[in-house]
């Protein structure tokens, strides 16, 4: 009795390990953004940031990646190397600065919900390089197109329209964040902030589909996690060299404050924990599914956001991150009509790249 319960309970874990994850990862996902603004707003360097974040990550994951993959670690090979130093590039360098830089331009709040247009936007990608498939005599293809376009409808809403403010706390900094806030120069950088966040979503998706391709040569998520934030480091320390070269040594100081707590959980926990947890979960369900709760994450940090730094919320951010929501799931419902197509089913078996449908 005794062993047949505990193989249910293991049957149950299985199915649910992977939900479990992505729980924790927008969880994660939602510190960095508060951790992040809080360090930018103590007048951290963005590309120093950057720099100290992926040099943590890859201290804090290289010691794992030594003793658990020691036996099963690949032998790396030209085609992979240079895969791994495009992936350094991609997401700590352009994602995160761009990220960083639109994130400046309007609160961390805004971010976590333009981010969810990453899904729609590695379809496109997806589909641009032919990895994915459209049928548009079948449902779920449809679904797919029609949660990419209203995705991008909501992102451009957000763009375009604030809308009146809503506060969810009482704050006594919130009349000085309300004063000009619809002044052109806000707007402007409100604007500029949206397209530098989108910017960093096409990084983002690019980062999730190298990443599986990645995987499929090089399956071993700890080393593979550990090489990337060493090349983003080390690439991300020349672009940081130039853009302070001007600003001498007392930008890359840190302190006993979020100049040091931010790099600090953010290399660990985001840059380093996530994708090695990503790297788990794409193996087995792809990267759709893996943005799928992105939601999730946008709801955190807007409370958070709200709560700590007195962030404004505007109605047109908070129709647009619906409307956002609504093609994510439109775009996810869309893939796991694939995962239950038997051709589908066989080729991702198989190792058929081509139909990448284990990739989006």
């Amino acid at each position: 009795m005794e062993e047949i319960c505990y193989a249910t309970f293991a049957k149950n874990f299985t199915k649910a390990k992977p939900y479990l994850l992505i729980v924790g990862l927008q969880f994660g996902f939602a510190g960095a953004f508060i951790f992040s603004m809080a360090s930018l707003n103590h007048g951290m360097n963005r590309f120093v940031f950057v720099v100290y974040r992926n040099v943590i990550a890859a201290l804090a994951l290289a010691p794992f990646a030594l003793i658990f993959e020691r036996k099963i670690r690949p032998k790396m090979t030209l085609p992979v190397f240079l895969q791994i130093m495009a992936l350094g590039f991609v997401e700590p360098v352009i994602d995160q600065g761009f990220t960083f830089l639109g994130m400046q331009y309007t609160s961390a709040s805004f971010a976590s919900a333009i981010m969810n247009a990453v899904p729609s936007v590695t379809f496109v990608l997806a589909v641009i390089l032919r990895l994915e498939r459209v049928n548009v005599k079948k449902v779920r293809s449809l679904a797919k197109v029609i949660g990419t376009l209203v995705t991008f409808s909501g992102a451009l809403l957000m763009t375009l329209y604030k809308g009146p403010q809503i506060n969810l706390f009482y704050s006594p900094h919130t009349t000085h964040h309300q004063d000009g806030s619809h002044s052109p120069q806000v707007l402007k950088h409100w604007v500029s902030g949206t397209l530098f966040l989108l910017l960093g979503c096409v990084a983002w998706s690019t980062f999730f589909i190298l990443q599986s391709i990645t995987l499929k040569r090089y399956p071993a998520e700890l080393s593979l996690s550990t090489l990337v934030c060493f090349a983003g480091a080390s690439q991300a320390v020349v672009v940081a060299l130039v853009a302070t070269r001007y600003s001498g040594l007392g930008t890359w100081a840190l302190g006993w404050d979020f100049r040091l707590y931010g790099p600090l959980y953010t290399g660990i926990v985001t840059s380093g924990i996530t994708y090695y947890v990503q790297g788990l979960v794409l193996q087995s369900r792809g990267p759709v599914f893996l943005t799928a709760f992105n939601p999730l994450c946008m709801i955190i940090t807007s409370a958070l956001g709200s709560f700590l730094f007195a962030e404004q919320l505007h109605l047109g951010s908070i129709i647009g991150a619906i409307i956002i929501a609504l093609g994510l799931y439109s775009v996810v419902w869309g893939k796991g009509k694939d995962y239950s197509d038997p051709i589908i089913t066989y080729n991702k078996a198989n190792g058929d790249s081509t139909a990448a449908n284990y990739l989006v």
